[in-house]
């Protein structure tokens, strides 16, 4: 990297972030091309600063479940019903089938 310029923040490119967090760069690059971590892109190249660094390793971030006895668990969330619209529903009718038009045919000729 070359030497930081005061005022300026560092940036780190895709491949120092991946070694950083023990993954490829592609899996960087893609969850940055997804918009599922902040990133930059002067010239058409992803790269991060340490702010950057920290949140991601804040959205990727598990903590342990409570294990207090005494807390209630929280309900499931209601299922949203998609909304229907009104719509006029015509009357379908049964057609005759084959087999039976055909037999149909065959008497009223004989």
């Amino acid at each position: 990297m070359s030497q930081k310029i005061a005022g300026l923040p560092q940036l780190h490119s895709a491949a120092d972030v991946a070694q950083a967090l023990g993954c490829s760069e592609w899996w960087v690059k893609e969850q940055a091309r997804r918009g599922r971590i902040p990133f930059t892109k002067p010239a058409g190249s992803y790269r991060f600063t340490d702010e950057h660094f920290a949140e991601i390793m804040r959205i990727f971030e598990s903590r342990p479940a409570q294990t207090n006895s005494a807390a209630v668990p929280a309900a499931p969330a209601p299922r949203r019903r998609a909304v229907t619209t009104a719509v006029a529903v015509a009357p379908l009718k049964a057609r005759t089938p084959r087999r039976a038009r055909h037999s149909q045919s065959q008497s009223s000729a004989a």
